[in-house]
Formats: structure tokens, C-alpha cells, sequence
């Protein structure tokens, strides 16, 4: 019979607890653990942060860079922090990264920011969910009001009201500071949506707080278009002749590339069009501490890309919803704040300066990767450094 993890409901998050669950796994399970029970911090700073805590898994991280970028909130050179077990992954990152300080840097910019519960309301027929809809917004200061009753930092933009038979989806759109925001907003739409059913609706039969329609950490067309967290795009102009020099590649042969990646794009329904934005932000994301299941809704993104009149490139894309955080959450664990300094990414007033490397990070694999396969050197950068090398 499998015996019950050990459990304390007044002191669980103590190296004894833990010694103790990873005990019970290795008599079950006949694994000796010699790495997981191997770390540098007291385990009672992760409440919060996991149940049932064990040890540590251990993710190599290396640094990439500098990256230059020219932003509103990030400006100068950085060094990046990049986890993950793919080799290959930071070489081509740093070949972006010199690509484009080569090239003066990279421009960034945090266009939109925007977090978002969507609850809905079940009316008896069509026309009273319209005329609901018509009362939200007359009173939109009220539920304003209510909202941000439940917290300091959540400000409450706008609500978007998407209808469908008798249902009537409520968007509740935050700015959220520099907290990724997820249970903030619930708590606050929760609130809201609380004194909304305390002014009895007409013809209401029933609401839920989730339905679906936000796609919490999954894509959806609807936050690609309206923005889930962070919009931001990342854009620089590439020399002809920095492109064929560096990257053995002239613009008219990328250009042509992104054109047939584009198309195959849409062909299969991808919900993005560029090469591998999750490659890059994953990577980031897990050496930071952010909640990597976002990667869902991060990843989605937009390559453009002209060729300008004298022959050189101007290349950019867009992230229209990166979920992203400076403060909270798993971002003040001692290795994942530590990666955050390393860009003076860590606490309050950070999060755009954060998005704008990411951004920039993101450009520079998607510019590597897309040239690696221009040039015929996808194949054997692999074998030199990744899962294939002999």
C-alpha cells in the first residue's frame, strides 16, 4: 500500500518535512535522491509558493549577451539569464545579440498593459442580457469603485461586454502594476461582480466568475487582438551588409524566407508566425521565477518585416500578451531574484523594463534562427552544440 506523504498544517516548510516526504518516495519508489535534496535556502520562504515541498530540481542557466536595447524603460546593455537543457539555444541568442549591437540595438516599446477576468451572466433571454449590459455601462464608476476595494496596486481600465444567445461575457481589463496580476484581478472582479448581483439584475439566472472566455493560460484570438498583460514589440533596422557579413544572409534571402514562414503559418493555423518566440521567453521565464504556464498565452506573437529602400531591413515583432512580473509570485526566491538583478529587473517599477528585454531577447533568436536556416547552418550548429553533437 502506498503510504500517505507526511504533512504538518502548523510548520510543513522545514528541511526535517522535507526530509521526510523525499524518505517516504524513496522507500516506495527505490530511488536514492542525491541532487533534489541539495539547496541553499530555508524551505519556510516558499510558502506561497508550493505544497508538499521535496527539494529542488536543477536547471542549468547560462547568460547571454549583452543585448543592447534602446527602450522607454530599458536602455543600455544587458546580460540575460537563460534556463533550460537545449543546446544550441544560447549560441543562437547570442549571434542575435551581436547581430544587433552591431546594428546600433533594438528598439522596444510596451504599447498596451492589460489583465483580465471574465465572468458571465445568464439572463432569462436575449433582451435582457442587452439591457444589462446597457446598465454595466452606465454604471461602470461604481463597479470601478468595487473592484479596487480589494486592492492597492489593481486599477480597473475598462470592462468589454462580448454577447452570445442569452449570455453576456463581462471582460474586467487591470492594469496591475509590476505583479503579473492573475489573483489580483480575480479577487477584485469577484468583488465587483458580488455588487453587481446585489442590484438584482432583471431576467438574471444565473453567473459565473469563470467561463472560459479570459483563456487564462491558454492562446486565444481574443488577447492576441485586445491584449493579455504585456504588449510590446521589439524593431530594429539591419545594414544589407552588416546581414550578409555577420549572418551570411542578404536581406533579400530572409525577407523571401519570413515570406513562405508566413504563409505556412496560416496554412496550419499556428498562432504565430515567426520561428521559436517560446524558445526564448521559456527560458527567461524559468530562470526568473515567473509561472511558466503563461508560456501558453507568452509565446503567441507577429514577425513583420520590410525591405527599405537602400537595401536594408527593418525586422520587428510583436508579444501581445506577455505575462510577465518583477515583483511577487516565484520572482523573490533567491536564485530567480538574483537572475532578476543581474538585469535590475528585481522589485517595484521594473515590469516594462523586464517586457522590454524579453522583447529584445526574443528578436534576437527569432533573427538568428531565421538566418541559421537561410544560410544552411540550422543542421550543423546543432551537431556542433545540441542533442546531436557526435
Amino acid at each position: 500500500m502506498i503510504e500517505k506523504l507526511p504533512y504538518s498544517k502548523t510548520n510543513d516548510y522545514t528541511i526535517a518535512q522535507a526530509n521526510a516526504r523525499r524518505k517516504v518516495v524513496s522507500q516506495q519508489t527505490n530511488v536514492d535522491f542525491q541532487h533534489t535534496n541539495q539547496y541553499s535556502f530555508d524551505p519556510k520562504i516558499l510558502s506561497g509558493n508550493i505544497e508538499n515541498f521535496s527539494g529542488i530540481v536543477q536547471v542549468p542557466m547560462g547568460f547571454a549577451g549583452p543585448v543592447l536595447v534602446n527602450g522607454e524603460s530599458a536602455q543600455g546593455e544587458f546580460y540575460v539569464p537563460m534556463a533550460t537543457t537545449e543546446g544550441t539555444l544560447l549560441a543562437s541568442y547570442n549571434r542575435g545579440m551581436k547581430m544587433t549591437r552591431l546594428a546600433g540595438g533594438i528598439t522596444t516599446t510596451v504599447v498596451d498593459d492589460r489583465m483580465n477576468r471574465s465572468p458571465v451572466f445568464v439572463f432569462k433571454n436575449a433582451r435582457y442580457a442587452r439591457d444589462f449590459g446597457k446598465w454595466v455601462s452606465a454604471n461602470f464608476a461604481s463597479i470601478k469603485t468595487k473592484a479596487e476595494e480589494t486592492t492597492s496596486v489593481g486599477k480597473l481600465l475598462d470592462i468589454g461586454q462580448y454577447s452570445q444567445s442569452k449570455m453576456r461575457w463581462l471582460r474586467f481589463n487591470f492594469s496591475t502594476g509590476d505583479a503579473a496580476g492573475q489573483n489580483m484581478v480575480t479577487k477584485a472582479t469577484r468583488n465587483a461582480c458580488n455588487w453587481i448581483l446585489d442590484q438584482n439584475p432583471e431576467g438574471l439566472e444565473h453567473f459565473t466568475l469563470a467561463a472560459n472566455f479570459d483563456t487564462d493560460k491558454k492562446h486565444s484570438q481574443l488577447n492576441a487582438l485586445m491584449t493579455r498583460g504585456k504588449r510590446v514589440v521589439a524593431e530594429i533596422i539591419l545594414p544589407k551588409k552588416l546581414m550578409t557579413e555577420v549572418l551570411h544572409v542578404p536581406p533579400e534571402k530572409f525577407f523571401y524566407q519570413r515570406q513562405l514562414s508566413s504563409a505556412g503559418a496560416r496554412m496550419c493555423g499556428s498562432v504565430n508566425n515567426g520561428a521559436h518566440f517560446a524558445n526564448g521567453i521559456t527560458a527567461m521565464f524559468i530562470a526568473t521565477g515567473q509561472d511558466v504556464a503563461n508560456i501558453a498565452e507568452s509565446s503567441a506573437g507577429f514577425y513583420y518585416g520590410e525591405i527599405l529602400e537602400n537595401g536594408d531591413y527593418y525586422f520587428s515583432i510583436t508579444i501581445p500578451a506577455l505575462i510577465v512580473a518583477t515583483y511577487g509570485g516565484g520572482t523573490g526566491l533567491p536564485t530567480q531574484k538574483e537572475c532578476l538583478e543581474v538585469m535590475d529587473c528585481y522589485g517595484t517599477g521594473k515590469v516594462n523594463k523586464f517586457a522590454e528585454i524579453i522583447a529584445a531577447v526574443v528578436l534576437c533568436g527569432e533573427l538568428s534562427l531565421g538566418a541559421a536556416v537561410v544560410a544552411d547552418e540550422w543542421v550543423s550548429s546543432h551537431e556542433a552544440y545540441g542533442r546531436n553533437r557526435p
